[in-house]
């Protein structure tokens, strides 16, 4: 990618957020204003700005890169994103902005009468929206390296600085018309260059079903292995060597591998002939192609499909970034019209990543091999088109992969500086929430540069699994449920979403390798979701005795139209 014009696309997107940031800026005048925009967004911006920050890096990269590493099986993803704000307009939406409350944490004490109760949900907003926030930054620290060969810490750090300023400065009144535009950012980025690189690959030529047969290389192609990998081999495989393949070195040699598992060094140059196939590889320490999440595909593909679409399903109305932006609706109807209007936003933007994960397949395989399959949406304008079109287009997709870590990366600033205000720091006033601001960014900011990655989508998944255990049953008994009581509330959170968290650190670090206890940490939303429902609902018929009293008129609240819950109140 031609980084002449790839860099000041993205620096342009980076001026345009702070140029927008500003005036939202300038008309927050309240403490209102700054966590909730004085509840007064309609739905049709609240919309824009909730698919703003929802299309993450795992929407505009991650999506494609998995399905060009493996195959449509991934389209999970896309529907189940798409999917569980469709859960969230019949289940959650309405009650939720009724609550009257700023943070998930505001609506379990309100509905429960528990401090405890709120400092445990405080502490697993905090934890998804670090989870979350992860991936963010090294999705940025990726599209900088390809675009300049950066240091891999860089993008995160702009990405880090800017969305702190933004979130610092205006609040949810200034990220509110941030994320609106940059949702029409990502459409465009992704819209325009798909609609080319389509045009190009009719004229081309190229095969027209790109998951029916092995990918292989379309030309001559070299590529160097930055970290050791292992290749299997389901046929011989002829490649020219410079480097260290099964402890031997290699100068330029050209090899005939035989059927079987081969180990390639780290700094070995690899060159396939035109035709080859793509052989599979399986990367050492923190590569991109995740060995765990692919154990458990290949191993118990129907098990992980499942896993997959309960935490996307669930999960998403437990998404600290989310769920803050339903209470800025003026009342209940304008927040589920607002969620219709988010259903066909979002569901328009997810036709785009899987054209780009077939065409990846098929014009630049080798990005399976070298782990970086999440940079596909970036190359192939360049890879199809070249010349100045692909440089153009290219730099209009970094500019939208750009505006997808800053959006998204506002929302859960937003979100976490929120709690950690409310419920940490000594204040509750808008200086303190700045210094929640600065704590909220500070620790994932530090955490990308220790901990490798699993691809954007893989990692953004696992927090998902933990929203979805966590809140997921909180809200819905919650608001459902009239025997709901402080201690089961409090047990099922920690019970549902303490095990998928321990099961999401124990994948991220590779524990244990294969099997099936690896399967069930890799995908824990099966049992960690029914888990915290079920040990929620046993507590909480064990302790009738402690259901808050006022929860009657509580539930009216959330259930009733606003002005039918004033008369009855």
């Amino acid at each position: 990618m031609n980084e002449n014009y790839a860099v000041p696309a993205v620096a342009l997107v980076v001026l345009a957020t702070v140029f927008v940031g500003a005036f939202g800026l300038r008309i927050s005048r309240t403490t209102s204003d700054f966590y909730v925009a004085s509840r007064t967004v309609g739905p049709r911006l609240n919309a824009a700005a909730i698919s703003g920050e929802y299309l993450s890096a795992a929407s505009f990269l991650g999506i494609a890169g998995l399905v060009l590493v493996q195959g449509p099986d991934m389209l999970w993803y896309p529907v189940g994103y798409t999917a569980g704000y469709l859960v969230l307009l019949l289940f959650v939406a309405a009650p939720l902005r009724r609550s009257g409350a700023y943070t998930l944490p505001d609506f379990a004490e309100a509905r429960l009468a528990s401090s405890a109760v709120r400092r445990l949900a405080g502490a697993f907003v905090v934890g998804v929206g670090w989870l979350y926030l992860l991936p963010q930054l090294q999705g940025a620290g990726l599209t900088l390296t390809v675009l300049t060969r950066a240091p891999d810490w860089l993008g995160g750090v702009i990405v880090a600085v800017v969305v702190v300023a933004i979130v610092a400065a205006g609040g949810m009144r200034s990220i509110t018309f941030v994320q609106a535009f940059q949702y029409w950012l990502k459409l465009t980025a992704l819209l325009v260059p798909a609609l080319f690189l389509v045009l190009a690959w009719q004229r081309d030529g190229a095969p027209h079903h790109a998951f029916d047969e092995p990918a292989a290389f379309r030309e001559q192609r070299t590529i160097r292995v930055d970290d050791s990998l292992e290749l299997r081999l389901e046929r011989p495989l002829t490649v020219t060597v410079s480097g260290t393949v099964d402890g031997r070195p290699h100068e330029d040699q050209r090899l005939e591998l035989p059927v079987g598992s081969h180990r390639i060094e780290a700094g070995t140059r690899l060159t396939f002939a035109r035709g080859a196939h793509v052989p599979e590889a399986e990367r050492d320490g923190d590569g991109g192609l995740s060995p765990s999440q692919a154990e458990s595909r290949g191993e118990r593909p129907l098990y992980a499909t499942y896993g997959l679409i309960l935490a996307t399903f669930l999960g998403t109305m437990g998404l600290p970034h989310v769920v803050v932006r339903f209470y800025t609706s003026p009342h209940g109807v304008a927040a589920r019209r607002t969620t219709v209007a988010v259903l066909g936003l979002i569901g328009a933007f997810y036709l785009l990543p899987p054209v780009y994960g077939a065409l990846g397949r098929l014009y630049a395989p080798e990005l399976t091999l070298t782990g970086d399959a999440d940079a596909a949406v970036l190359l192939l304008p360049e890879r199809m088109i070249g010349g100045l079109g692909g440089d153009l287009l290219g730099a209009l997709v970094a500019g939208g992969a750009f505006a997808a870590f800053l959006s998204t990366a506002s929302g859960l600033t937003m979100a976490v500086a929120g709690v950690l205000t409310q419920d940490v720091l000594p204040s509750r006033g808008v200086r303190h929430f700045r210094l929640g601001t600065l704590l909220a960014m500070a620790v994932p900011l530090a955490a990308s540069a220790l901990v490798g990655g699993l691809p954007v989508a893989d990692a953004v998944g696992l927090a998902f699994a933990v929203s979805a255990s966590s809140f997921c049953p909180l809200l819905v008994l919650g608001i459902w449920w009239r025997r709901l009581t402080p201690q089961g509330a409090a047990a099922g959170m920690l019970v549902g979403g303490g095990s998928a968290l321990l099961a999401v650190a124990a994948t991220m670090a590779g524990l244990p390798g294969t099997g099936a206890l690896h399967a069930l940490l890799a995908w824990p939303a099966l049992w960690s979701v029914p888990l915290g429902f079920l040990t929620m609902t046993l507590v909480s018929l064990a302790t009738p005795s402690r259901v808050p009293p006022g929860t009657a008129s509580i539930l009216a609240r959330f259930h009733l139209p606003e002005e039918l819950a004033e008369v009855k109140a």
